[in-house]
């Protein structure tokens, strides 16, 4: 089945910034969290396919090869793709393509194979994401069976050499004038065939159980950043080591604050009194309130930026800044006498013009010439 496009699967444009990508990932993660939908095999499919698209283009060389090439470009199975950008032909694609298998010499399935990497994505507050915390998380680990010592065999019993293949893993295949090697299709290039399974592991020479990891969280993560754990993924084969497991940072939309980067934002709603004659006013941060003067004449969207009252990035930089992004708020359900002190000041404002509110005379007297332009 042909992938979905990236851009898409995001519901983002193709010239998106970084930034549009990161938030657009961040809602589609939460939206999709296998955690949000327990049970839900489409959302599960979804959450993979926003992981996979972000992986890609929020990496530069990786979103320039896929624009060039689309999926082709980073498609880890072509030789070349994505690191330098070129292309290659693996000849073991080819041959198998042929005849059937790969080329491979020697006894592959009898050597030591190392264990998969696991992903688990790790939900948590703003909070948590900038100061850091221990999270306790659970996974499910394969491990070594005791019952068999790893080796899938009945207590007692050991695996025997393939009689096709001679404990090679591997077949000869002559075809015209090529003579290639075959994985062997009695042992599935093992090598072994065991006789009489264990009956803890049913033969896998594996078990599965579930374990309770303690992961430290350091201060000023943000969605997507990783932390490698090594040696807790998947259990090798043959005696070959564990792979690795990354515990990718998921952090929640806040109530309060916005991120950007290092910076934190926050709306902060005034009333027209405040906003005309200026005032103090406290605004909350994330070790408590501070004070933010408010100067008369202060208009709706104008910012304010408290120095040093944001994050510190997890990978190092300065700390960042606390935006305070000013709205005023329009009276609502006004009594009588509120009602008459408005008129009378909205009256005065009329009359002094230009004086008081210069944005809406300018803007008047441009309307005005206008239509005059437009009689013309």
């Amino acid at each position: 089945m042909a992938k979905k496009d990236y851009y898409q699967v995001l519901g983002v444009e193709k010239n998106a910034s970084d930034a549009d990508l990161k938030k657009s990932y961040r809602r589609q993660a939460m939206k999709y969290h296998p955690d949000k939908n327990p049970d839900n095999k489409d959302a599960e499919s979804k959450f993979k396919e926003v992981q996979e698209a972000y992986a890609i283009l929020k990496d530069p060389k990786k979103r320039t090869a896929y624009d060039q090439f689309g999926h082709a470009g980073v498609d880890p199975s072509a030789q070349g793709a994505g690191g330098a950008g070129g292309f290659g032909f693996n000849m073991d694609d080819i041959f198998g393509d042929i005849f059937g298998g790969g080329r491979r010499g020697g006894a592959g399935g009898n050597r030591a194979h190392r264990g998969s990497d696991m992903q688990y994505n790790l939900q948590m507050t703003l909070e948590q994401a900038v100061f850091g915390y221990s999270a306790k998380i659970k996974i499910p680990v394969s491990s070594k069976c005791t019952e068999c010592n790893g080796s899938g065999a009945k207590k007692g019993t050991s695996p025997v050499n393939c009689t096709t293949c001679h404990g090679q893993g591997q077949v000869q295949i002559q075809q015209g004038f090529f003579s290639v090697q075959q994985t062997c299709p009695h042992c599935q290039g093992r090598g072994k065939i065991i006789k009489e399974k264990c009956h803890k592991c049913h033969g896998n020479g594996n078990t599965t159980s579930d374990s309770t990891l303690s992961v430290k969280i350091p201060p000023g993560v943000d969605t997507g950043d990783k932390i490698r754990l090594a040696g807790k993924g998947q259990a090798g084969a043959n005696g070959g080591p564990a792979g690795d497991l990354f515990v990718q940072t998921v952090v929640e939309d806040h109530k309060i604050f916005d991120r950007d980067g290092a910076n934190l934002i926050c709306d902060v709603p005034i009333n027209i009194a405040i906003a005309s004659l200026g005032g103090q006013i406290a605004v909350p941060t994330l070790k408590g309130r501070v004070n933010l003067k408010i100067p008369a004449g202060t208009q709706s969207m104008k910012v304010f930026r408290l120095k040093a009252r944001g994050i510190t990035p997890a990978r190092g930089g300065s700390k960042g800044d606390l935006l305070c992004r000013i709205i005023v708020e329009t009276p609502v359900k006004l009594d009588n006498k509120q009602k008459k002190l408005l008129q009378d000041l909205g009256d005065t404002l009329t009359a002094t013009g230009s004086k008081n509110c210069p944005q809406e005379s300018s803007w008047t007297d441009g309307i005005k010439n206008f239509f005059e332009s437009l009689k013309q």
